[in-house]
């Protein structure tokens, strides 16, 4: 019986973890080698080895509601972009309101985490820790959660770049990025288009003589802040968006989608263009990088072919002269160091978890990943689920699949991620958000249901199908229920609209041809969930009519 749990990191991920711990009734001991809880988000003006890094000024590009812990709501007055600062404070808040801290020993990293001689009897686990002093200890736990994060071990392929020996200038990983204090009057190349090479060469372009992006495969590049100034994923990441796009071919989706983005501004033009489609890829987020572009403080560059000297070459035949700096914003590799081989199974690209969760060939489920998962959405609401699911399973509310069964469904995952993205060694996987959310809640039986909320509670249901799929959502029912959830849900908007909120002006009135017209998609919208839920499951309507006439029998 599963009782005493090991968490590795105090991140976010592991901070939920450690509630998710409690909430079942589990003893949780978290380790934690900095001095800090916050992982990623806890800023250090040094890198340190094996943790992971962020620079000074940055601001995550997911907004609060949509990226807060699903029963503890952001405050009010916090800014819908918070600048990491306000996220570790968010995140120490959150330790503090479910007292989380004396769980965590800080200053001691996990140095190895084996099967114990008698595993296939207990399924229990030995664990060697040290102190930062260099003292080594040995524990014994019947479970550990793995939550050491995947932005650890920058990937450097220096090996790439010919003749990078030659050069004369300083050239680092954006993992040493902490501000542009160093570009200044510099020539500077940016190796990598992704969310961080985006972030340092709009930052660095604001000092810097001038600053080159170099992309082998280009990028979508999409605003945070969307029509009407709203946060683009409270606009976008709704159910009736994720409805459509399991009713709507992907080919039209993308179309839609790359016009409305080309509308803003042409990725042809721009030198941006990607040689994927929208959404097979997670796009780079950054509502600056086009103005740079557009100012020519930024010029965007192929792929480089070498390096001599001072000189960039890239495989166009196009040369940059007088270089002084390379920032290789060129990703991450993962691993977990501190597990033996053998625990993990490998499936393509990636380690091959059931659900991304559970590894498929273990005798007991007596291990678990949170935070392996890469989707366009926070990472804290999908660890949050992942670990409601983990502890229900280590406590035994949940069964998981055969070995056999769990294999299968890796394999087919792998296939289905390869199908639909573009996957490499660095970034090996990708879920739809939505999709992957609900999957897991099923799991915990706390997934909402559109049809009987259409039935019993409609204006609950306007918000759950029109709203952003907010994680308040998966509190509204079974086990970790919240009496709150359905409050946050109503009031999710009134927090993005706070910190707005800096100067009174009058409201203007709705007009009855926009009243009429909302009218009509919120119609056309219900009858679309009904046809989606009838499509995948047949047999959901018939039970539930038969369900609201028995209450109606019974109340007359």
């Amino acid at each position: 019986m599963v009782h005493r749990v090991a968490v590795i990191g105090a991140g976010p991920c592991g901070l939920t973890s450690i509630k998710a711990c409690l909430d079942e009734g589990l003893v949780p001991t978290c380790f934690e080698s900095s001095d800090d809880m916050g992982g990623l988000w806890k800023f250090k003006e040094v890198s340190e080895p094996n943790r992971a890094s962020i620079y000074r000024s940055l601001t995550i590009n997911i907004s609060k509601e949509m990226m807060c812990y699903s029963d503890f709501p952001i405050p009010a007055d916090y800014p819908n972009y918070m600048h990491h600062s306000k996220i570790l404070t968010y995140f120490r808040m959150y330790a503090e309101h479910f007292k989380l801290l004396r769980h965590i020993r800080f200053q001691t990293s996990v140095k190895s985490v084996r099967q114990r001689p008698d595993f296939s009897r207990t399924g229990q686990w030995d664990v060697v820790t040290e102190s930062r002093d260099g003292q080594e200890e040995r524990h014994v736990f019947d479970a550990v959660i793995c939550c050491s994060g995947h932005y650890t071990y920058p990937n450097l392929p220096l090996k790439d770049f010919p003749g990078i020996e030659t050069f004369e200038g300083k050239y680092f990983h954006s993992w040493d990025y902490k501000g542009p204090e160093d570009m200044y009057g510099k020539r500077v190349v940016v190796i990598g288009i992704g969310n961080s090479g985006g972030d340092i060469a709009v930052e660095g372009s604001r000092v810097a003589e001038q600053v080159y992006v170099s992309t082998r495969r280009g990028a979508w590049v999409i605003r945070q802040v969307s029509d009407n100034g709203m946060p683009v994923d409270m606009k976008y990441n709704t159910r009736f968006v994720h409805i459509l796009f399991q009713l709507l071919p992907v080919n039209i989706l993308n179309r839609l989608g790359e016009k409305k983005l080309n509308a803003m501004y042409d990725h042809t033009m721009y030198a941006l263009k990607p040689n994927h489609r929208l959404f097979s890829q997670i796009p780079v987020i950054n509502d600056d990088l086009p103005f740079k572009i557009l100012s020519g403080s930024v010029i965007v560059k192929p792929n480089v072919k070498e390096i001599r000297g001072s000189t960039v070459v890239f495989e166009d035949g196009s040369t940059v002269e007088k270089v002084d700096t390379i920032v290789f914003a060129t990703g991450y590799n993962y691993g977990f160091p501190y597990l033996p081989s053998n625990a993990m199974y490998k499936s393509g690209y990636r380690v091959g978890l059931y659900k991304h969760v559970f590894p498929p060939n273990m005798e007991h489920p007596t291990l678990a990943v949170v935070g392996f998962i890469h989707a366009l959405g926070a990472i804290m609401p999908q660890a949050e689920m992942q670990a409601r699911w983990v502890t229900r399973v280590l406590k035994g509310h949940n069964k998981l699949p055969s070995n056999q069964a769990m294999i299968k469904a890796v394999e087919k995952d792998t296939k289905d991620i390869e199908k639909n993205f573009i996957v490499s060694k660095l970034t090996p996987l990708q879920v739809d958000f939505v999709s992957y959310m609900d999957d897991i809640a099923g799991e915990i039986g706390v997934r909402p249901s559109l049809l009987w909320l259409f039935f019993t509670d409609y204006p609950l249901f306007k918000r759950l199908l029109w709203g952003p799929v907010t994680t308040y959502q998966y509190r509204l029912v079974g086990p970790g229920k919240w009496e709150g959830a359905r409050r946050a849900i109503f009031t999710q908007f009134d927090r993005m609209y706070q910190p707005l909120k800096t100067r009174q002006l009058k409201d203007q009135e709705t007009s009855i041809t926009s009243r009429l017209i909302k009218v009509s998609l919120i119609i056309t919208a219900g009858g679309a969930a009904v046809y989606y839920f009838h499509v995948q499951n047949p047999t959901t309507l018939t039970t539930m009519l038969s369900k609201l006439r028995c209450s109606f029998n019974q109340t007359m």
